[in-house]
């Protein structure tokens, strides 16, 4: 597993953000969760593109800075279910409205991100 050389910056509190929500699923992992999707492979359909062991390692890094909580029922097989804590529910606000930010601005924010791959834009006209 990667294991850090330097420390992080946490001159302020954007600094902090980044280190707790830095991972490119940590933020739908949130959402759905705080939708009611709490089963590791309910949150696997919703996001098909994330491998399931990156999946796990976001979890596990949303579980360690108690954003979120895991259960583990005695069952087999073995049942886990995800929950947001009073800390990570208090974050779904913030992520609604960068979504809302988001779906407003969402053709220029496409064209932006588009123009770093200008070979797509060939194969899509075609």
């Amino acid at each position: 597993m990667y294991e850090r050389k330097t420390k992080p910056n946490l001159n302020c509190g954007l600094d902090l953000i980044g280190e707790v929500l830095y991972g490119k699923w940590k933020i739908r992992l949130l959402w759905f969760i705080n939708e009611g999707h709490k089963r590791p492979s309910e949150l696997q359909r919703k996001i098909p593109d994330a491998s399931r062991r990156v999946l796990n390692i976001q979890l596990n890094e949303l579980e360690e800075h108690e954003l979120v909580t895991r259960k583990i029922y005695p069952v087999v097989p073995p049942k886990v279910e995800y929950s947001l804590t009073e800390f990570g529910e208090s974050l779904i606000p913030v992520i609604g409205t960068l979504g809302q930010w988001g779906d407003q601005n969402q053709e220029k924010l496409k064209t932006l991100i588009m123009k770093r791959f200008p070979e797509s834009d060939a194969a899509e006209k075609n």
